[in-house]
């Protein structure tokens, strides 16, 4: 048996067919640990012939984790969670590193790095997550929440240099649907990680990994000077940091100093996160966030180079579209922005914004019917979803005397 899938689940019935049909030709066997379902989880898992066991919660993902791992009996294992799909692009990959690995090769892998994509997520749309690894007792999950591989995994590296070393595969491997809008509003959530971790900093305080993640959730949720303080303890807390974890500090902190008004010194940490060598899909939240920042303060031309270099990274970022057309019509170039505008409403049709800034360029360059027109599919997607500017853009559209 050469590789074996494992899932933590609770009450994931809409999600799980979708996650396991996308390893089911892939993985030797399924290993699903359920924390207590009372939906139809565990019999859709058996449905795909997966081997279910039951785990009684604890509020410990590295513990239900490190179950799952118990029951695993393939050569490699591949993590999952049920809001996640595997794309069928990495299949042949996943494939010739597993049938290929071991004497072939004089450095055989231990981990390999996987690229997650954030399905809705504009400014950080791309993660990199240790999900696929050999079967070594050594390895497991720490962390209660954020659990993760990569403290045991650097241990053996360092206990046995000369014989393994990690790598990442370079296309997307995960769909993530976890991290949408209305799942991170969520106040429990937000609470029991916040719980979880204040938790685990108490026992393990230079944690820097804990830090970048406590410190981001305190900016996210409005304890900016409390956030900052973890976020720099943890810049401050090794010299030997992981890039990752470097990165996530420097960007938390650039959001921080920006909500602080203090941009100069959010600039700057931009500045060192996208510095860092790591890959540069991961990097895009810090471009993003810097591109924005310079235009801003008025540097449009840093503001439109910025943006472009997003879109070399990433051709099909709706969002980055959407910010070169700001920046482009604040230079006055009408027929460029106009150009930006239309291809991020291409890539994304519900983009509601774009419409209604494409509606904006239209009217500057003249064109009024089709202006309209983009301002009055911008009200309708805005009315979908019942937002407040829908009416607002109406009754604006109605003050200068058009009626749509």
């Amino acid at each position: 048996m050469k590789l074996s899938l494992c899932t933590i689940v609770k009450n994931e019935e809409a999600t799980l067919p979708k996650c396991l049909g996308s390893v089911k030709d892939l993985v030797d066997e399924m290993v699903v640990l359920d924390t207590g379902s009372t939906d139809r989880t565990v019999e859709i898992a058996q449905e795909f012939g997966a081997k279910v066991h039951h785990f009684d919660w604890c509020n410990d993902f590295a513990a239900a984790r490190n179950e799952s791992l118990k029951y695993a009996q393939g050569d490699w294992i591949l993590v999952l969670d049920a809001d996640e799909v595997l794309t069928p692009e990495v299949v042949p990959q996943i494939k010739e590193l597993i049938n290929g690995s071991g004497n072939t090769q004089p450095t055989p892998y231990l981990l390999m790095n996987l690229i997650r994509q954030e399905i809705g997520a504009q400014q950080s749309p791309y993660s990199l997550v240790s999900r696929l690894f050999r079967n070594q007792p050594g390895i497991q999950f720490e962390r209660p929440y954020h659990a993760m591989i990569d403290d045991s995994v650097q241990q053996m590296l360092q206990q046995q240099s000369n014989q393994w070393q990690v790598g990442s595969l370079m296309e997307v491997a995960i769909l993530h649907e976890g991290y949408q809008a209305e799942a991170i509003a969520s106040r429990d959530k937000l609470t029991r990680a916040r719980e979880a971790m204040e938790s685990y900093l108490a026992a393990h305080p230079n944690d820097a990994y804990t830090c970048s993640k406590l410190g981001a959730l305190y900016v996210q949720t409005g304890e900016i000077k409390r956030g900052m303080q973890l976020l720099k303890l943890g810049l401050a807390a090794s010299t030997r940091l992981e890039s990752l974890v470097v990165y996530e500090l420097h960007y938390h902190l650039g959001i921080a100093y920006t909500r602080k008004q203090k941009l100069s010194k959010a600039k700057a940490q931009y500045q060192k996160a996208t510095a860092l060598p790591i890959l540069e899909p991961i990097k895009l939240g810090a471009y993003n966030n810097l591109g924005n920042l310079l235009l801003e303060t008025g540097n449009i031309t840093g503001a439109i180079a910025t943006y472009q270099k997003v879109l070399q990274i990433d051709p099909s970022l709706s969002s980055a579209y959407f910010n070169l057309g700001i920046a482009l019509k604040e230079k006055k170039l009408i027929p460029h922005a106009i150009a930006a505008y239309q291809k991020a409403i291409q890539l994304n049709p519900n983009y509601a914004e774009a419409y209604q800034n494409l509606g904006v360029a239209l009217l500057k360059g003249g064109n009024i019917l089709d202006g309209l027109e983009a301002f009055r599919r911008a009200v309708s997607l805005y009315e979908k979803r019942k937002s407040p500017a829908g009416p607002a853009l109406r009754q604006s559209l109605k003050d200068m005397g058009f009626k749509i």
